[in-house]
């Protein structure tokens, strides 16, 4: 008796080909018309991507609508991070904490030192304002990431880069702008002692 081959088990479809929802649908809507409200997209176009949404019948034909634009409660979307210095300083970092796209940050009396090192950043360029005032502020990258201090106004306290143009594929840039004021600003990678810290007490998963 000759054994049946079995037949093949039917392959799931790529996620793009999924059959939309009207529940995903209704929350590329929202996501246009909050655009719109935003100035991202004018009426027109509003127009135009609202229909094709609501008669899109995969993710992909979804995707595409809203491909140009920030994906909602991603760090893209979220509001800046002020840090400001006041009288006796504020520090963030160095352990992990979430990265918007735009960082503000004011040294006052007290200065800010703002720490990337062991964050997880999923953004390809993060925009960080920094105003050293009286105190200054300090900016740590890791290794792999590089900054593009070209926009920031030196002032009185200067700016230091201390950063290497080395930059790793797939890792953020740090686009620097602001003023140095009294204080300064600089910016560097992790020096001896914080990679004694960072080697002795590697973040945990």
């Amino acid at each position: 008796m000759t054994a049946q081959t079995p037949e093949p088990s039917p392959r799931p479809a790529p996620s793009g080909e999924l059959r939309a929802s009207h529940d995903d649908r209704e929350a590329v809507v929202e996501q246009l018309r909050d655009a719109a409200a935003e100035g991202r997209i004018d009426f027109d176009e509003l127009d135009s991507r609202l229909e094709q949404a609501l008669t899109s019948k995969t993710h992909a034909e979804l995707a595409v609508l809203t491909d140009d634009l920030p994906r909602l409660n991603s760090p893209e979307s979220q509001p800046p991070l002020v840090l400001k210095g006041g009288m006796y300083g504020v520090t963030r970092g160095p352990g992990r904490w979430e990265v918007p796209g735009h960082v503000i940050a004011h040294g006052g009396l007290g200065g800010v030192q703002l720490d990337f090192t062991r964050v997880e950043c999923r953004l390809t360029e993060v925009a960080v304002e920094a105003y050293g005032e009286t105190s200054g502020v300090t900016i740590v990258i890791p290794d792999a990431w590089a900054a593009d201090a070209s926009g920031m106004d030196p002032s009185v306290g200067g700016l230091k880069d201390k950063t290497t143009p080395d930059r790793l594929p797939g890792t953020p840039l740090i686009r620097l702008t602001g003023s140095g004021g009294a204080g300064g600003v600089v910016i560097r990678h992790p020096n001896r002692r914080e990679r004694r810290k960072l080697q002795s007490n590697p973040a945990q998963g």
